[in-house]
């Protein structure tokens, strides 16, 4: 009998299919096969653990995705956008998009999306408010487990992310662990705590490894509790899947990289003032062309924490191409 945590595997990676292939025919049958059951069950499971059904996962992100590209590669047509990304006619695209979005695609992209994007964040900003005294719970727990993370004193930032460089970042094999819900929540750091006792079990460390967290989702484009985190630490081609542990290739290139010292609480803030304070005027848009690259926060084998402050380092990637 299959645990729990199988059954989470096997939905992630249908989660993680769709993504991959949203200009194909994503139907029942090819998706249950994705998850290795009969497609009566799957579908049952499926809206059970994703909160939603099979076919407003599969509009959702279509739309998501398309409503991200419209805004950052300007250069295309909304019918090419609509294409790409699965749907079989622009008309179709458009009644899509105004059900989900309430406007048209041609006036998100003349600037309906600046409105939603608040709202977004608005909402994301209260539920940090509101997570504030778990990140403090979170950080009591670090302390008491001392031998978890590698500890030092490490100087805060704060949330305003420093030097930026524009790096090549190779691919990398990982093993991931993911969490469902809003991004700067102590959800996240309770995952990283957990993923970090998995590793040392399994001899992944120590030695120290290069570890990533992936932000797979735009936070100003999808609901909060369906953002989708990845606690990833880098291993060899030998390594399997096991229960909720997936393994993936994080695709590498050209990432522009914010160096951050602060808590898990402002890690969130960090991420906003890159993308808000930085891009607009380095050159440089968002790289939406490949799903597969998402943004990353890079913990390199140096990493420590400060136990007293809960404070450590990391570097935020963004996969980035030149601006038009």
């Amino acid at each position: 009998m299959l645990t729990y945590s199988a059954y989470l595997a096997r939905i992630n990676r249908v989660f993680d299919y769709i993504d991959a292939h949203l200009d194909a025919a994503l139907d029942l049958d090819t998706l249950a096969e994705v998850a290795h059951f009969s497609p009566y069950h799957f579908h049952r499971i499926f809206k059970a653990m994703a909160g939603e059904t099979l076919a407003e996962r599969v509009r959702r992100r279509r739309v998501e995705v398309a409503a991200t590209r419209l805004v950052a590669i300007r250069e295309a047509t909304a019918s090419k956008i609509a294409l790409d990304v699965g749907f079989t006619s622009p008309e179709v695209f458009t009644r899509a998009f105004r059900g989900y979005f309430g406007m048209t695609p041609t006036q998100w992209r003349g600037g309906g999306h600046l409105s939603w994007g608040v709202a977004r964040r608005e909402a994301l900003s209260k539920i940090h408010q509101d997570e504030s005294k778990k990140h403090q719970a979170v950080l009591e727990a670090i302390r008491k487990d001392a031998g978890m993370w590698p500890h030092g004193h490490v100087p805060a930032t704060g949330d305003s992310p420093m030097h930026v460089e524009i790096k090549n970042i190779p691919d990398a094999r990982v093993a991931y662990m993911r969490h469902v819900g809003p991004y700067g929540s102590a959800g996240i750091t309770q995952m990283w705590q957990r993923f970090a006792g998995w590793c040392r079990e399994q001899g992944l460390i120590p030695p120290p490894r290069i570890m990533y967290g992936v932000c797979l989702d735009n936070p100003g484009m999808t609901p909060a509790e369906k953002l989708r985190y990845d606690a990833c630490i880098e291993v060899g081609t030998d390594f399997k899947p096991q229960g909720e542990i997936g393994v993936t290739t994080l695709k590498g290139g050209r990432y522009a990289c914010a160096s951050f010292a602060g808590t898990a609480a402002q890690i969130s803030g960090a991420w906003g003032h890159f993308v808000s304070d930085w891009l607009p005027g380095s050159g440089y848009v968002i790289d939406t062309s490949d799903e597969a690259r998402g943004a990353l926060e890079l913990y390199g084998k140096d990493f420590k924490m400060d136990k007293d402050t809960g404070v450590f380092g990391c570097e935020l990637c963004l996969p980035v191409r030149h601006a038009v």
